[in-house]
């Protein structure tokens, strides 16, 4: 393939970069989607990593920002299509509910999500503490707490499945799949040259980067992207076969209690590739900034942070009883912020050089109308005719 022509070529097989490379491939010829396999040892590993390595992310039409409740709703409006047409499942429609202090205290969370859900016209439930422990008691919430349930259209998804279906159907409508490091870029003047580290050499007429935290990866662009990028630990609670009929029907759950250094969100039960079954949570109680590629590297191989697994574990033990004394492990992942808030959808320096990154901690669910939104940059040159009122710029270090 060394010197192989492209028209269009995506760096990065994650969730907006699949979704990216669907898009483009379902209108446009002479595709590539350029990203390695999944390593086989994480502990090993010196190439790259993402953060779709997981069975499980929330997903969820409520958001307290609209140009967020649009990519969500845009989004999960394409996953029964999506897995129809790849005959891959990745969406479990297990319903997510939201639970903070009720109003009329200093935290105004619960607040905004029930403005939220008004604006957005879905179909909630609103429920004080003891209706909380009625309909969940698997739970357990502090008495002021309010929850606002969304049955429909919310959940988890499987992120590594949902990557599979995207990859798949670029692939079927013609995209080439280059399982390879893409480990720098360079404008030639009419097209970009993009070297990989197995040593492998293509070009593309334009180059969209959708490499995740790891577009801050030296020389991958040609100016220094200005996008933070944060350690992140996750913990897994693994539940005996003899005990899920407990958690039947838990659904998705993010929590805001009234310390904020204990937000945490909660997958339900999941079946992990190990044959078994964990309850996930997610909640860093502080920020970890991650500045290199070889920090992110060495941050994936760590596999996390124990100390906070010991915070998730403590936040167990008050969330979810019956769990204080399941076995803990830990997985290490990575979020990545852009100074706007929305993802980053853009043009560098270059012309033929673009960018599509920086989910900001709320992507997984609208990955697909995010990587939509990069074919449509690399398609149309820019995002003008969209409709939406989000800034959506890249900004570059000085």
């Amino acid at each position: 393939m060394t010197g192989r022509l492209f028209k269009y070529a995506i760096i990065g097989r994650g969730m907006m970069g699949a979704a990216a490379a669907r898009h483009l491939a379902a209108t446009e010829d002479g595709v590539v989607l350029i990203g390695p396999d999944e390593p086989e040892n994480k502990s090993t590993h010196e190439g790259v990593f993402a953060s779709h390595y997981d069975e499980a992310r929330i997903t969820r039409t409520i958001d307290g920002d609209p140009v967020w409740a649009q990519l969500a709703n845009r989004s999960i409006a394409r996953y029964g299509e999506i897995e129809a047409a790849s005959g891959i499942s990745f969406y479990n429609e297990a319903g997510c509910l939201i639970v903070a202090p009720k109003p009329g205290g200093a935290s105004t969370y619960i607040e905004r999500v029930m403005a939220a859900a008004s604006g957005l016209d879905v179909e909630t439930e609103y429920l004080d503490a003891q209706a909380l422990q009625k309909r969940f008691p698997y739970f357990s919430f502090p008495e002021n707490a309010m929850g606002v349930h969304e049955g429909r259209r919310a959940g988890h998804i499987n992120p590594r499945r949902m990557v599979e279906a995207q990859s798949l159907l670029a692939e079927r409508a013609g995209a080439t799949i280059l399982r390879q490091t893409a480990c720098g870029i360079r404008d030639e003047g009419g097209f970009a040259a993009v070297r990989t580290a197995e040593g492998e050499e293509i070009r593309a007429e334009r180059v969209l980067v959708a490499a995740g935290g790891f577009t801050i990866c030296e020389g991958l662009l040609p100016q220094r992207l200005d996008l933070a990028v944060y350690a992140r630990t996750v913990a897994f609670f693994e539940i005996e076969e003899s005990a899920l009929a407990a958690y039947r029907d838990m659904p998705s759950l993010i929590h805001e209690p009234d310390d904020p250094r204990d937000h945490i969100y909660l997958l339900p039960p999941v079946r992990y590739p190990d044959g078994k079954t964990y309850l996930k949570i997610g909640g860093d109680p502080d920020d970890l900034r991650l500045e290199s590629d070889a920090e992110l590297r060495a941050w994936f191989r760590s596999g996390g942070r124990e100390s906070t697994g010991q915070h998730l574990g403590r936040i167990i033990g008050n969330l979810v009883p019956s769990l204080a004394q399941a076995p803990r492990s830990i997985a290490a992942c990575v979020t990545s912020f852009t100074p706007t808030g929305y993802p980053a959808i853009g043009w560098s320096e270059s012309p033929r050089i673009g960018v599509l990154t920086g989910g900001c901690g709320a992507a997984a669910k609208s990955s697909d109308e995010i990587g939509r939104l990069g074919a449509v940059l690399l398609r149309e040159g820019s995002l003008a005719n969209e409709g939406y009122t989000a800034d959506f710029r890249v900004s570059f270090l000085a």
